[in-house]
């Protein structure tokens, strides 16, 4: 399976551009065989645009994703439809009556939704995420390609109880949309590979870039394979981080290094 990273410009507030943006990068890896397109954290109104989470939020049926599901459909790849603020007063079943949450959807090649998941674990560290949103519960997988597919957001990466959940779920590739700032570019370079190497599985970390008034993300989208190596990676510009997936090369590191099966639970 080949995974592309779309590693987008996020203008802050600027909804319109960000996702004409994402539609283009969604164009772009299909034109490189991309079979499956992770977008970043919040890349419709910029993660640290917090005054504008509550006059930005969609519904799952929303502009936002209806146009993803349109890219998915026409180009015939799968989408993490990175994340969104999501209006949790208009989603049919959703886990609240009311209330915003940070919502990534799985879209497949028919833009049908596979799967939302809304991320866990809310920034509180000079952020007020955990002020404005509400933490999800569930942990969604789809079967895509070969591989089991789980979703998890940004922050979820410094919780590797929730990789271990992943894992007795049969997961083994994690799409993680992140927004991760400067100066903590080294914690970035470091824990999605940790998570890889600890659960011996793909992840794909796709962040984001953009200058906002006190904050900067990083880039450094990259792919890693199981071993923890990097399989394709980019710097801190706009950019499309593409890379072949193999299922079964999680089957073979499983079996040939067995720190999974030697957990004493």
């Amino acid at each position: 399976m080949r995974l592309a990273l779309a590693q987008l410009d996020v203008e802050p507030t600027d909804v319109g551009g960000n996702v004409d943006r994402a539609v283009a990068a969604v164009a772009d890896a299909a034109d490189r065989d991309a079979d499956l397109v992770v977008l970043p954290e919040l890349f419709t109104v910029g993660y640290f645009a917090f005054d504008s989470y509550a006059r930005s939020a969609e519904s799952l049926d929303g502009p936002t994703l209806t146009r993803l599901a349109e890219a998915a459909r026409d180009h015939e790849v799968g989408i993490v439809a990175g994340s969104i603020v999501e209006d949790l007063a208009t989603t049919d079943g959703g886990p609240a009556a009311e209330g915003l949450a940070n919502t990534s959807v799985f879209l497949d090649r028919t833009g049908e939704r596979r799967a939302v998941y809304r991320k866990h674990h809310l920034f509180g560290y000079d952020s007020a995420e955990s002020d404005l949103l509400v933490a999800g519960e569930s942990l969604p997988t789809v079967d895509f390609e070969g591989f089991t597919v789980a979703t998890t957001t940004c922050y979820d990466l410094r919780f590797p109880g929730l990789y271990r959940r992943l894992v007795d779920a049969g997961t083994t590739l994690v799409a993680v949309p992140s927004a991760w700032p400067y100066p903590r570019v080294e914690h970035w370079r470091l824990l999605p590979r940790a998570r890889a190497v600890e659960n011996l599985l793909y992840v794909g970390a796709a962040n984001g870039v953009g200058q906002f008034e006190d904050a900067r993300l990083c880039g450094r989208s990259t792919v890693y394979d199981p071993w923890g190596t990097a399989l394709a990676a980019s710097d801190d510009h706009p950019a499309l981080v593409v890379a072949d997936c193999d299922p079964e090369r999680v089957a073979e590191v499983r079996t040939e290094f067995p720190a999974l099966r030697d957990r004493r639970l």
